[in-house]
């Protein structure tokens, strides 16, 4: 096996193990450990990325983000609330680096602004049916 693909199938499972504890965990955000885990499951195996695909993880947390559908209000909120709270710590923890903070603001701000503005908002949770066997 390619050795390049390997690592990626490694970090992809770090992403969906990640991203399971942060779909429990309040303050760990799944969301990026999934996208992680979407992309690196894309590049190295398309076995394993159908298998991602079609987890109840990646629909419920991704699918409707990744399609260009947006995300629902709640879902925006949670990430935004959670990304605050991280970088709330790493703020208070640079209390004689004023570059650093003015800097983490900056990156906060954007955050805020492209998930307010950037992200389309879906009006409704919207949950794929699974066809009945």
């Amino acid at each position: 096996m390619n050795p390049k693909k390997l690592i990626l199938i490694i970090v992809g499972c770090i992403g969906v193990a990640l991203g399971a504890i942060g779909a429990v965990l309040p303050l760990l955000p799944a969301f990026p450990f999934l996208m992680l885990a979407a992309i690196c499951f894309g590049k190295s195996s398309q076995r394993l990325h159908n298998w991602f695909i079609h987890t109840k993880l990646y629909k419920n947390n991704l699918e409707s983000f990744v399609k260009g559908q947006g995300m629902t209000w709640r879902t925006k909120i949670r990430i935004m609330v959670l990304v605050t709270l991280t970088m709330s710590v790493g703020f208070i923890m640079m209390s004689q680096v004023p570059v650093g903070r003015l800097l983490l603001a900056c990156v906060w701000v954007f955050h805020i602004f492209y998930f307010v503005f950037g992200v389309r908002t879906l009006k409704k949770e919207a949950r794929i049916s699974e066809p009945e066997v």
